[in-house]
């Protein structure tokens, strides 16, 4: 009998893009092991294994197979952990259709939430940062934190006409999301439980802040992010979200170390 090389799975807590390949992986009641990753020490480890000059998480390894990049690992987890019942075939299917959509806007929901955030609740942020250092890491995270702010804002490119630009393509998503749920449908694609499901209330949990969710369940979340939470509550979608985290998350099963 063939045993599966066990996996690795290395993040960030605050991450949607994690969040959406954990979901994957607990669903499919694939073992695997959580490391998360802080900011800044995450580079050099992510440059490493991902092999392609980017320093992006989730990041999934298996022996010396590393594989970056949210739908590349879900590829990898159906061609070598699969088939999966969340993954549909064909590869082109329109779950993974949903996928891209919902894929698209992970980077104007982490720098519009980023934006109502830094410079309203600093210290909060900063707890998020230093939540799985090491105590050396957590001491120069709090050292260099005005730097480490100010190049992430740059990198995210968080200035009011691209924070503006980004709030317009979350409202745009969550209107055509709307629209799909307007016929009272359950699921999003084939009245099945889909990554189309996974993706979009993964990478729409920053803002519903559903219960399950470690960080974006936690009240101290929530009241840092409030300014940014502002205006999307009693939408279709939020309500959908926190819905498939009723009927589908419970406690993550791969532990974080």
């Amino acid at each position: 009998m063939i045993t599966a090389t066990p996996l690795t799975l290395y993040t960030f807590a605050m991450s949607h893009y994690s969040e959406k390949v954990r979901w994957t992986l607990d669903t499919s009641d694939i073992p695997y092991r959580e490391v998360c990753l802080s900011p800044a020490f995450h580079i050099a480890p992510a440059l490493r294994m991902g092999g392609r000059g980017q320093t992006t998480l989730p990041i999934i390894q298996a022996d010396e197979v590393a594989i970056q990049d949210s739908p590349r690992i879900l590829s990898w987890l159906q061609l070598h952990r699969g088939p999966l019942a969340v993954m549909p075939s064909p590869i082109d299917s329109e779950a993974r259709d949903v996928e891209k959509r919902f894929d698209a806007i992970g980077k104007d929901v982490a720098r519009y939430l980023y934006a109502g955030s830094f410079g309203v609740a600093d210290d909060h942020i900063l707890k998020l940062w230093t939540d799985h250092a090491s105590p050396w890491q957590a001491a120069f995270i709090r050292h260099t934190y005005p730097v480490m702010r100010w190049v992430f804002k740059r990198k995210l490119s968080i200035n009011p006409p691209r924070v503006e630009k980004a709030r317009q393509r979350i409202a745009a998503t969550m209107d055509w999301l709307d629209a799909q749920l307007a016929d009272g449908r359950t699921y999003l694609v084939d009245g099945t439980f889909t990554v189309a499901d996974i993706t979009a209330a993964s990478l729409l949990a920053p803002l519903a802040c559903p219960r399950q969710h470690p960080v974006y369940g936690d009240p101290a979340y929530q009241a840092g992010m409030a300014q940014a939470l502002r205006g999307w509550e009693g939408r279709p979608a939020i309500a959908w979200v926190r819905r498939m985290y009723d009927l589908h998350r419970g406690r993550l099963k791969g532990g974080v170390f």
